[in-house]
């Protein structure tokens, strides 16, 4: 079974260094609660992905196909408004791919850095633009934002 092992932090923007040319990233919700499955466009391409619950660790399944753009337009309509927008840089630290995403719209203001792992335990290093660790705060999902958005906190 798939498995994603994800941690998830806050970022200091003046620390960012000059950001890679980035996604633009649509994310919109069928379910946002467990199982979580959303469909996502990035660039011309287009994703349906189920995601199952984390059971209170970092790790939990994840099932992501690639699927046709006009469908993905369609299934946005069936999201009930549940959708988030962000841009998205992939940064290379000390041999592992950091994804920063910038959040717009009704989450714009939040900045917030993943950085997927083998196993739950792997060491990796935070680069100086990390802060606090959010993994296990479910408002920082991108499934809580379409439903509870950053600006209303």
């Amino acid at each position: 079974m798939p498995c994603e092992i994800e941690r998830k932090f806050l970022v200091d923007s003046d620390k960012l260094p000059k950001l890679p040319i980035g996604k633009r990233l649509i994310q919109g919700y069928l379910n946002p609660n467990t199982p979580t499955v959303r469909v996502r466009t990035s660039d011309n391409d287009a994703y349906i992905t189920i995601k199952g619950g984390s059971g209170g660790t970092i790790s939990r399944s994840e099932f992501e196909y690639e699927i046709p753009y006009d469908d993905a337009l369609e299934l946005f309509r069936e999201c009930s408004g549940l959708i988030i927008t962000k841009m998205r840089y992939e940064i290379v630290h000390a041999g592992h791919t950091w994804e920063l995403d910038i959040f717009d719209g009704e989450n714009n203001g939040l900045i917030v850095a993943e950085i997927e792992l083998l196993s739950e335990d792997e060491e990796f290093f935070k680069p100086a633009w990390i802060t606090k660790e959010v993994s296990y705060e479910r408002k920082y999902t991108n499934a809580a934002l379409s439903q509870i958005p950053f600006s209303e906190w």
